[in-house]
């Protein structure tokens, strides 16, 4: 693996599940078995950093479960409850048209129509009927539905979106 890759976190290991090495993951995606569509994944914690690859799985509810390979009892398995998961953003699949990743917005700076600087994505909620962006600037904390109505556009390359929306909404 190259050290130029760009890594997203979209997860975390929620600790052991039975005595066989399975373990409970927290995704950090839209849909839990979202995580799965990436046959291999990046566990860090601290300074530690393992490559870990999906041997078995199963959906409960909104929570996963994952066998890895190389990871047959529950000691083991318990050692990774904290571990981030990363996955390669070169892995994900391509959005369509005014389709973007959460992970590629945050950290986005925001701007409104008469170029006042709202402040940057800090991160997205989801409220049901739409993503919310959550921007945090001078102004204070805003949150601006990531709909057209109000999101004029994204400028992917600059790291930029433009809102419809006042400094003092």
């Amino acid at each position: 693996m190259s050290g130029s890759q760009n890594w997203v976190a979209m997860g975390y290991i929620k600790g052991a599940f039975g005595v066989k090495g399975w373990v409970k993951v927290h995704a950090g995606t839209e849909y839990a078995d979202s995580l799965l569509d990436y046959p291999e994944w990046r566990l860090t914690k601290g300074g530690n950093v393992r490559v870990a690859e999906i041997e078995a799985s199963k959906v409960a509810g909104d929570e996963l479960q994952v066998k890895f390979a190389h990871i047959n009892d529950r000691d083991e398995a318990a050692l990774l409850r904290g571990y981030t998961i990363e996955i390669a953003r070169e892995n994900f699949a391509e959005t369509e048209e005014d389709e973007y990743y959460w992970a590629d917005l945050v950290g986005m700076s925001v701007v409104n129509r008469e170029q006042a600087v709202l402040g940057e994505v800090v991160k997205l909620m989801e409220t049901g009927a739409h993503d919310v962006l959550v921007v945090r600037g001078e102004y204070g904390e805003k949150l601006i539905p990531f709909v057209s109505h109000y999101i004029d556009g994204v400028d992917a390359e600059n790291r930029k979106i433009t809102a419809d929306w006042g400094v003092d909404y």
